[in-house]
């Protein structure tokens, strides 16, 4: 059993079309999971499940062989690498960036008020949302200012009591 050295290393594989192959699917990917319901992704952000997932693929692919050569599967690694980078780069730098990759927090509870068009947009029922309050030591919505979905999927809840401390002013000690 010989290894073949040569074919090992020797690109098969255009490292442009590498390059385009990866980014087209590491920003196809993105996008589709940033703009569909943020609970699948759970506490792991978009961007880190991502690179894991395409990592996995595209360092398994260049170890079993499926591309001629380990060096078409780092090229493939290296773009994806990239585009983690430049991403949360981008949202450091630019806030409109920042607003696009990453989600604002989604308002599920307001005062009293169930926003049923928001938990519909994340196929949450009232049931569900009331069991994630149990989790967290809440019995009822009426124990609750308000309740948002975080951007990673965790669900975050400001207790009346909480809320109504940060309100109140402040009273001086004699």
């Amino acid at each position: 059993m010989n290894v073949e050295w040569r074919e090992l290393f020797t690109l098969t594989v255009s490292p442009l079309e590498m390059v385009v192959r990866g980014t087209v699917v590491y920003l196809a990917i993105f996008f589709l999971l940033r703009f569909t319901f943020k609970r699948e992704t759970g506490a792991t952000s978009i961007t880190n499940l991502l690179v894991l997932v395409l990592l996995a693929d595209a360092a398994q692919n260049a170890m079993a062989g499926e591309y001629r050569s380990v060096s078409d599967g780092l090229i493939l690694v290296a773009t994806i690498v990239f585009w983690s980078i430049a991403m949360d780069f981008a949202a450091y730098y630019w806030p409109w960036a920042r607003r696009l990759i990453h989600p604002r927090p989604l308002l599920l509870y307001d005062h009293g008020r169930i926003l049923h068009h928001n938990l519909r947009r994340e196929l949450l029922t009232v049931e569900e949302l009331e069991y994630e309050l149990r989790l967290r030591g809440v019995h009822s919505l009426q124990e609750v200012e308000t309740v948002y979905m975080e951007p990673n999927g965790q669900i975050s809840v400001v207790p009346k009591e909480q809320a109504n401390a940060v309100d109140a002013p402040e009273r001086q000690v004699p």
